[in-house]
C-alpha cells in the first residue's frame, strides 16, 4: 500500500494513526495523530484532508487533494489511486464502487478540501459513518465496470484485520491473475 501511494503520488504517504508506536510501523513516514481524536475511520480522513493545507511538505497530496487508504489494504494498485485522483478536477470526493455493505469503498478515496467541512458537521451530528457527510459534498463514483478493470473488488479492498486475513492475504498474493 505505501508503494502504491507513493507511485500514485511521488511522494511517500502520511500515516494517520493514534498508536504510541506508529513510527515504528513503516520507518521514514510521517505520522500525525487524529485531529479529532474518538472518531473512527472518519476522524482519520479529516485529519488526512486537514494536514493537506498545512505547507509543511510532509502530506500525500494531490493538487486537489488527498487520497485515503486504509493501512490494511494491501492490494489496492497505483492506477487506480490515480484514477481516483483526477476525478477530484469535477467532484469534492471520488470513491470506488465496491460490493460492500456500503456499495461504496469510503477507505480507499480521493478527497478534496470541501470535505474537511463536511465532515466536521457530520461529526457534529453525531454521524461516524466514513459516508456520513457525502450527502454535502459532489461525490464521484467510479464505477464498479471500470473498478474491475484494476481487479475483483474483494480482493482490491480486501482488509488485513486477523491472523487469518493475513494467511489469506499470503494466499492471494501467490494465486496467478491475482491483483498482485
Amino acid at each position: 500500500m505505501v508503494d502504491a501511494l507513493t507511485e500514485a503520488t511521488g511522494a511517500p504517504p502520511l500515516l494517520v494513526a493514534n498508536a504510541p508506536d506508529a513510527a515504528s510501523w513503516r520507518p521514514g513516514l510521517v505520522v500525525h495523530r487524529d485531529v479529532v481524536e474518538g472518531q473512527g475511520a472518519l476522524g482519520g480522513i479529516l485529519t488526512a484532508v486537514e494536514t493537506v493545507g498545512r505547507s509543511d511538505g510532509q502530506t500525500v497530496a494531490t493538487v486537489k487533494g488527498v487520497i485515503c487508504v486504509a493501512w490494511d489494504m494491501p492490494f489496492v494498485p497505483a492506477g487506480l489511486l490515480k484514477e481516483l485522483a483526477g476525478m477530484l478536477d469535477s467532484a469534492d470526493a471520488a470513491v470506488p464502487e465496491s460490493d460492500g455493505p456500503r456499495g461504496l469503498e469510503p477507505l480507499c478515496a480521493a478527497y478534496g478540501p470541501a470535505c474537511g467541512p463536511a465532515i466536521r458537521a457530520a461529526l457534529a451530528r453525531g454521524d461516524q459513518r466514513a459516508i456520513g457527510f457525502h450527502r454535502d459534498i459532489r461525490l464521484a463514483r467510479l464505477e464498479r465496470a471500470r473498478v474491475l478493470q484494476y481487479g475483483p473488488p474483494d480482493v482490491l479492498f480486501f482488509n488485513v484485520n486477523t491472523p487469518e486475513d493475513l494467511l489469506q492475504a499470503e494466499q492471494l498474493c501467490r494465486v496467478p491473475g491475482s491483483s498482485r
